[in-house]
């Protein structure tokens, strides 16, 4: 059976998750939420609240999860805008893919919090879902449960990678080795100056413009700081890229990004670890939230899914495997 891909409303949805500085941010973040906010999310999964650190984020669950797997999503939306309630559709299939609750933070935005607030919101957010699980994992095993070490799983998109990968470079080798994927959706991995990115005249790229990487990281924060590891990671020397956790980059071949994450794919293996690159022929820029549309999406989160389980919801047992109600009595219980 053949698929009817609808490419024109694909584009015309995606742009939004672009800013080119031609309105004001809040009209912006305005049209991106609309466009990919959601009553109902799909697949049964139920959102609940939690605060972890200070900050307020959404927790994704699927009706099966591992109860040791969880993922920590940051959004991109070219740092000024996304919010947990536009990603919710998107990170909920993620979770019933990836057998996993998903949280989502609340991060603060440019231009009002510029660069490092949102770094530092994340590592808040990591710092105290890390303690959680840790403690969930060894309360369930002094109950007589298998003992299962924690599995966190950092994923992001868009601008969102530099916030994914300024967390790991932040890590020690102890906490890195508690990741067991690090999961980028076409990610932006150099908004410096004299990256190709912002100065061509014109990319090849059905979403993206030199005018959004400019105006998005002059707005995010100095130019003297684009060259950071922590605003552009391919800035990051081998010696911060040692013990980085297993990555999968899954991005479309028509995109301006696919040079810079051959790039930073090639420097992960030959500092030693492992990096799958994932490039989807004829696809855009995040074309996986545009399931509505194409076809692809949903083959592309399929095969994230059985990258992060290993094939093991085929075999699940209740050892592995625990149902929603008793998560969220422990996220709201007193640890």
């Amino acid at each position: 059976m053949e698929h009817q891909n609808d490419r024109k409303n694909a584009i015309k949805k995606l742009k939004l998750l672009a800013y080119n500085g031609k309105g004001d941010v809040e009209a912006f973040r305005h049209k991106l939420d609309a466009a990919f906010s959601t009553v109902f999310l799909p697949n049964g999964v139920e959102c609940s609240s939690h605060k972890y650190g200070n900050i307020d984020c959404d927790v994704l669950s699927p009706e099966i999860y591992a109860s040791n797997r969880v993922m920590l999503y940051i959004h991109g939306g070219s740092f000024v805008g996304g919010s947990p309630a536009a990603y919710r559709s998107f990170c909920s299939s993620l979770a019933t893919k990836c057998f996993c609750r998903v949280v989502v933070p609340e991060i603060r935005l440019a231009p009002a919090s510029p660069y490092p607030a949102a770094n530092e919101d994340i590592q808040t957010v990591f710092r105290a879902l890390y303690t959680e699980e840790q403690i969930a994992c060894s309360l369930n095993a002094e109950k007589g449960s298998a003992a299962a070490q924690s599995e966190i799983i950092i994923a992001a998109d868009g601008s969102g990678a530099s916030l994914a990968c300024s967390l790991i470079f932040n890590l020690r080798d102890r906490y890195r080795a508690n990741i067991k994927n690090v999961i980028l959706f076409s990610p932006w991995l150099d908004v410096s100056s004299n990256s190709p990115l912002l100065t061509s005249k014109k990319l090849n790229d059905e979403i993206l413009t030199p005018d959004v990487f400019r105006k998005s990281a002059a707005v995010y924060t100095f130019e003297s700081n684009t060259e950071t590891l922590h605003v552009s990671p391919l800035f990051a020397s081998d010696g911060d890229l040692m013990n980085f956790p297993p990555v999968v980059i899954q991005l479309g071949a028509r995109e301006a990004l696919l040079e810079n994450a051959k790039a930073f794919a090639k420097r992960l293996e030959d500092c030693g670890n492992e990096c799958i690159l994932d490039v989807w022929p004829d696809m855009m820029f995040m074309f996986q939230m545009a399931d509505e549309y194409l076809y692809e999406s949903h083959l592309a989160l399929d095969r994230i899914g059985k990258i992060v389980t290993g094939g093991s919801e085929d075999g699940k047992t209740k050892q592995q495997f625990e149902n929603k109600p008793k998560l969220e009595r422990g996220l709201n219980s007193e640890a």
